[in-house]
């Protein structure tokens, strides 16, 4: 325990060093202290949900007409206390958010090759056509936002042609999401038809085959009197582990091709948007493989107004049509669950700003009538002047099932603060 205390007390005069020093040679960042606690025992895990300190440098350089940006943050976890640097799953002392050159060649198109963050679609927390790497381990145990979106190793093409934005994204290798593996967030176990966590880490066989074990998407997008309406496609695996393998009994990340579209433009006083996909599974198209997810559609639909001066209300209404559901139901093994046909999710997000916008009360709830389950992401957060920011938040789950998508994070109840310095 001792040595423990020592090691962040050396990281925290370490990481004011490096702050200081960063300011003064006119590089942009923040230096973020972060802590959190579960509400309830979890016998597979830490008391504390999250308790780190992050520092993160953003440098910006212009070579001629080249780009070059270097994004990377420097993190001491005291949870874990595992520091060996794991660049894919942003565990260890450093996680690279982004190291890219970028030019634009002709007046028509622009080159991104690097480490970048990308994201698009129309969704607010729910994604169909996003098919990018998500960090669902930082999103439930209170990191900020902005850590939901893990980073790409890719090359982005984007082209301007007079009838329409074309966005090409080539990852040579399979980029997969952060997903939860049970060293944070206890989960459903169906191998072991119970939650685990540290107890029983996932371990999945992730294709890591570069060129071989690639993905490609693109969107064409085009602003039809102030509507936008894109078109997607895709081409790789799931992002999340979405099948095992029998013989090994690892985790494993099927092949997959979606292609979808979207429309968001105005409507009455507010903005509407409208998204749909379709999840070609493509080692079970018969459906009849349970150890392999089928074949989906997934529609979405929103709606964003402004209430009133400073008060925000958006809800969205999302479903998962399962294809082939009976084939699913008679090739599952006897005793084990069966998920629904049909998954029903609504959001709401509610956001007041007060004290000349200084003050955010922000609430996000997440309820499925088809799982009976939800989660709610309540949050307050205080900026105190242009340099220091302050939140406070929790992440509440809750289900009538242990193995739904919400019900089985039950365990991982937790609330957190921060303060960040932005420099």
């Amino acid at each position: 325990m001792r040595i423990k205390m020592m090691k962040r007390y050396i990281f925290i005069a370490v990481f004011v060093l490096a702050a200081g020093v960063a300011q003064a040679a006119d590089v942009h960042g923040f230096a973020d202290v972060r802590a959190g606690l579960r509400m309830q025992n979890d016998p597979n895990q830490d008391d504390e949900s999250l308790g780190e300190l992050r520092l993160q440098l953003d440098v910006m350089e212009y070579a001629g007409p080249l780009t070059l940006q270097l994004r990377s943050d420097f993190l001491y976890d005291w949870v874990l206390d595992e520091h060996d640097i794991d660049l894919e799953t942003g565990e260890g002392a450093i996680d690279l958010r982004e190291a890219n050159v970028s030019a634009s060649p002709v007046s028509w198109a622009d080159v991104k090759a690097g480490r970048q963050i990308l994201t698009w679609g129309t969704g607010d927390l729910l994604f169909i056509n996003d098919m990018f790497p998500k960090d669902w381990n930082s999103f439930f145990i209170g990191r900020d936002e902005e850590y939901l979106k893990a980073p790409s190793d890719a090359v982005k093409v984007s082209l301007f042609p007079s009838w329409a934005n074309i966005d090409l994204v080539y990852t040579p290798r399979f980029d997969h999401d952060r997903f939860i593996t049970g060293d944070r967030i206890s989960f459903w176990n169906a191998g072991l038809g119970a939650r685990s966590g540290q107890d029983a880490v996932a371990d999945a066989d992730i294709p890591d085959e570069w060129f071989d074990d690639d993905e490609i998407s693109i969107r064409v997008s085009r602003n039809m009197k102030g509507y936008e309406l894109a078109l997607y496609g895709y081409e790789g695996f799931w992002k999340s582990p979405s099948g095992s393998d029998m013989e090994s009994g690892r985790a494993i990340f099927p092949r997959l091709g979606v292609y979808g579209s979207s429309l968001r433009g105005q409507l009455m006083k507010g903005i509407a948007n409208l998204e749909a996909g379709y999840y070609d599974s493509r080692d079970d198209r018969d459906g009849d493989d349970p150890f392999v997810h089928n074949s989906e559609a997934r529609l979405l639909a929103g709606y964003q107004q402004e209430l009133m001066r400073d008060l925000t209300l958006a809800v969205q209404y999302y479903v998962e049509l399962m294809m082939d559901y009976g084939e699913y139901e008679d090739s599952l093994p006897e005793g084990m669950d069966a998920a629904d046909e049909n998954r029903h999710v609504l959001t709401l997000r509610l956001t007041q700003q007060l004290l000349s916008q200084n003050l955010m009360l922000s609430f996000f709830a997440y309820w499925s009538p088809s799982d009976e389950d939800g989660y709610l992401r309540p949050s307050v957060s205080y900026k105190a002047s242009d340099e220091w920011k302050f939140t406070a938040g929790g992440n509440f789950f809750m289900g009538r099932d242990d193995h739904t998508f919400f019900g089985q994070f039950e365990d991982n109840n937790n609330i957190y603060l921060s303060a960040r310095y932005s420099f």
